[in-house]
């Protein structure tokens, strides 16, 4: 699971400071412990400030989960920056993402930090709690109307860890210091009764049921007998032991539990809190305050007490994750019954590809930044020598024969491709316009952007993440497996094309990790292309000279007006002219114009009509007097549907289901390499993630299925793998 850990320590990020500041902090070592304690028990973890930037960070860190896997949540250890209510700050920006976290909710807190609050509802619900009065101003009258008595203790209304506590003895010292809290703090002062007597906390865990620790007893050795800022920050210098499980008698164990539980209900506390009580002489308990944080600091009475019944502090960190998870998911997800799935390796491969889901994006972020167009040979070949590397900490084997060092590479496992599965990727990212920048690597909440991030580096990525998991599960060298790359994709896979259908024979079936389709979907049907150039010359002409072969533009643009005509969509036949690009002299017509046209079609025999007419479209008569020549470029087959895809399909439909990972089966426009692959091999396409904008500066795909791709892959090829 992705935990992130907020908390307020440094920073100062927002819009003004105003108000009072918070003077609550987590120690960085404390921090660092809890990180370490959640990274031990397999989760993913990253520390953030609780400041105005944490919306952009959590929307960069949380994932969209998959089924099966525990949803990201936040342990909240924020106190806020500024203001009266800073406690509900971060959960009320989490409620309002939508975001899981360990604790209270803000209603909650602004009721705990809320002295008088907290002591009102106390008193509704009839907990016992000391008399008290809030005095609004240092110019109160005096004597109090609760005819309270003195010793008072007198405090700020809504701070925390003991700040402005001090005990007083009379009115005098009652005013001095009830100014103070007003000059200090700029706000009303609570006074209570002090009750002399025994001062016991009482920590709990959990929420439905809730569980109460054993109780925690304060000794003081000299000075007031209450709990100050200073002893809390080790600045008094006194010494204050804990002793847990305090010296109570069964009874009076139980009622301390018991109020505690009710009043941890009463303020609707989550997952974990500290009730504070004094024990007078007569043994008699009052709720002097809810701690609706409690701290996870290394002196902490909760900690402590969580110990003395047998949680350790990294045992305590996830003990709230798993409350917390329970209260939000329920007790099915918290239990992650995977383990029948798959016979456990199922769940092995699961948990290794969801804990390396940030690496993923690191990876997928290198493999992009190494650009590598079609026409760039040095980019082509620094992308090969780390596929080749990458191959080899794998454990995979060239295969000499399927592989010539300039556009085809092809690997295979021990057990070798015959009658295995191949696995296809291409390394270049077709890009007409070379003389620019590569666009550069980013990530937004749903999509990553990247040069050819779609159109190669997510398939390719998505390719080595099945391989690397198969090997962790201990069954990558049981499997007949190959993979084969290919480096002319801008090309149509001119001369890749023979090289890949000799692979593809030797296989049993094949899989081309080309991007899918929105909403999970492979491709079981694709279009063919065939693209031809088209070079036409003319004699030199002048505007407006009337004799000779006449205007060689205007012939040109009636021929290509002809060629849009040809398309049939109910056919499933687009011809259509890409490009025009025309030369001339100074003020004279053109005299050499260069054109493509490319042709998308299932089937071959109107392709094969189609380029007939082209080619008699663009013959120029005797009397035109022009040049005219017309070259295929290019010719990739269409992928048609077939029947020898259907058991493919099925797996894959089935695990999809067993796992609720999302997919569909629809078909493209666009060709791929799975045409290629010979009549009776079963064959799919888009087993990479679905892209947007495929081919343009702002080509994406779906963040989320980097790992539902990789997932879906991996099981699959593990079938028949079960021990």
């Amino acid at each position: 699971m992705k935990i992130a850990i907020i908390y307020n320590r440094d920073s100062q990020a927002v819009i003004n400071l105003f108000g009072m500041p918070n003077r609550e902090k987590y120690g960085l070592q404390t921090i660092k412990r809890i990180k370490e304690a959640l990274e031990a028990h397999g989760h993913q973890v990253q520390a953030f400030e609780g400041d105005k930037n944490i919306i952009y960070a959590l929307e960069d860190f949380m994932p969209s989960v998959i089924s099966g896997e525990r949803p990201g949540l936040v342990f909240n250890l924020s106190y806020g920056i500024q203001g009266r209510a800073r406690y509900t700050h971060i959960p009320g920006i989490l409620e309002m993402l939508g975001i899981p976290y360990v604790g209270s909710s803000p209603e909650t807190h602004a009721i705990a930090l809320d002295k008088v609050l907290t002591k009102i509802v106390l008193t509704q619900k009839n907990l016992p709690t000391p008399k008290f009065t809030v005095l609004e101003s240092p110019d109160f009258e005096f004597p109090l109307q609760e005819e309270m008595t003195f010793p008072f203790i007198v405090k700020p209304r809504d701070e925390a860890v003991s700040l402005g506590i001090k005990i007083v003895h009379d009115e005098a010292g009652l005013r001095e210091w009830v100014r103070a809290i007003y000059e200090m703090f700029q706000a009303p002062a609570l006074v209570e009764e002090y009750i002399e007597g025994r001062e016991i906390n009482v920590g709990l865990l959990g929420n439905s049921p809730v569980e109460a620790l054993p109780p925690v007893e304060m000794i003081f050795y000299r000075g007031p007998r209450i709990y100050t800022h200073e002893d809390k920050v080790k600045k008094s210098r006194r010494r204050i032991d804990k002793v847990c499980p305090a010296s109570l008698d069964p009874a009076q164990e139980e009622l301390l539990k018991t109020l505690s539980i009710q009043a941890f209900n009463a303020l609707g506390c989550f997952d974990s809190a500290r009730v504070d009580f004094r024990l007078d002489r007569e043994g008699n308990p009052y709720i002097l305050e809810v701690n609706s944080m409690a701290s996870l600091g290394p002196d902490a009475s909760y900690v402590f007490a969580a110990e003395k019944m047998g949680l350790d502090y990294a045992a305590l960190v996830n003990r709230l994750i798993e409350i917390t998870s329970q209260r939000y998911f329920g007790p099915i997800i918290a239990d992650d019954g995977l383990d029948d799935l798959y016979k456990g390796r199922g769940k092995a491969v699961f948990t290794h590809l969801i804990q390396r889901r940030d690496q993923m994006e690191e990876e997928l972020k290198g493999w992009t930044n190494l650009p590598s167009w079609t026409e760039d040979a040095a980019g082509l070949g620094a992308v090969i020598k780390r596929l080749e590397a990458k191959m080899h900490d794998l454990g995979l084997h060239s295969i000499k024969e399927l592989t010539n060092q300039r556009f085809a590479w092809a690997w295979q496992t021990a057990p070798g491709l015959e009658d295995g599965t191949l696995l296809v990727a291409s390394v270049d990212v077709p890009r007409s316009d070379t003389s620019g920048y590569p666009t550069p690597f980013r990530k937004a909440p749903e999509q990553i952007f990247g040069e050819g991030i779609a159109s190669s580096r997510a398939g390719l990525l998505c390719l080595l993440e099945t391989l690397q998991a198969l090997k962790t599960a201990g069954c990558l060298h049981h499997i007949p497996l190959g993979v084969f790359i290919y480096a002319d994709e801008g090309r149509g896979m001119r001369y890749s094309s023979p090289t890949f259908s000799q692979a593809a024979e030797k296989a049993g079936q094949v899989l081309v990790m080309q991007s899918g389709l929105h909403g999970g979907k492979v491709v079981d049907q694709r279009r063919g292309s065939r693209k031809f150039s088209i070079l036409v010359e003319g004699a030199f002409q002048r505007i407006g000279y009337h004799r000779g072969p006449g205007d060689l533009m205007n012939w040109f643009l009636q021929r290509a007006a002809r060629v849009g005509k040809l398309s049939m969509p109910k056919k499933r036949l687009t011809v259509a002219v890409q490009e025009v690009h025309s030369e001339r002299y100074s003020v004279l017509l053109p005299h050499r114009i260069r054109a493509t046209v490319y042709v998308t079609f299932l089937d071959p025999a109107l392709a094969g009509d189609a380029e007939t007419e082209i080619r008699k479209i663009f013959t120029p008569t005797e009397k035109e007097e022009f040049l005219c020549y017309v070259e295929k470029l290019e010719e990739r087959p269409a992928l048609t549907r077939s029947e020898s895809a259907a058991s493919l399909i099925s797996k894959l439909k089935a695990i999809s289901a067993d796992w609720k990972l999302p997919f569909g089966v629809d078909s493209s426009l666009l060709p791929s390499a799975a045409g290629v692959v010979p009549e009776g091999i079963p064959v799919l396409c888009g087993l990479a993630p679905s892209s947007q904008n495929m081919y343009t500066p702002f080509e994406s795909i779906q963040r989320g299925e980097l790992l539902q791709r990789a997932l879906l892959l991996t099981l699959f090829l593990m079938e028949g793998q079960v021990e």
